[in-house]
């Protein structure tokens, strides 16, 4: 049998190979619409400005690569959490490579029997940065 734990992390799996891929709309259909992203330094955003963000990327020619390992899953009826340690890589044509790594903290949904995104606090740092490992 199929476990929401299960679900959870084949979305994750598929949202890093969506992203490795550069397939936007794989990427958006992950996500709830009223998603929320916090990431350091910049003020809240939802799924329009993740879109957009995507779209400017993939005329720059990023390329990205990571990985994601999943520390904890949680769920609770039709909302979950899941908290994971992230390393992407990200290239652009003519520029050095740059890599961040820290941790994730998200909330999935369950809507009509399909989990989304529906927050993300990402706490990703330049490699090097982070001081304490968990």
């Amino acid at each position: 049998m199929h476990s929401d734990e299960d679900a959870i992390r084949e979305l994750v799996a598929n949202w890093m190979a969506a992203t490795k891929a550069g397939d936007a709309d794989a990427v958006l259909d992950l996500m709830a619409d009223d998603a929320v992203f916090l990431v350091s330094g910049q003020a809240p955003f939802g799924k329009a400005d993740f879109a957009s963000a995507m779209q400017a990327q993939a005329g720059a020619r990023m390329q990205f690569d990571g990985h994601s390992e999943i520390r904890e899953v949680q769920v609770s009826g039709d909302w979950a959490f899941a908290w994971a340690k992230l390393a992407v890589t990200t290239t652009s044509s003519g520029q050095p490579p740059v890599a961040r790594e820290g941790h994730t903290l998200s909330i999935f949904h369950k809507r009509d029997g399909k989990w989304r995104l529906a927050r993300d606090a990402n706490l990703l740092a330049p490699v090097g940065a982070a001081k304490h490992e968990s």
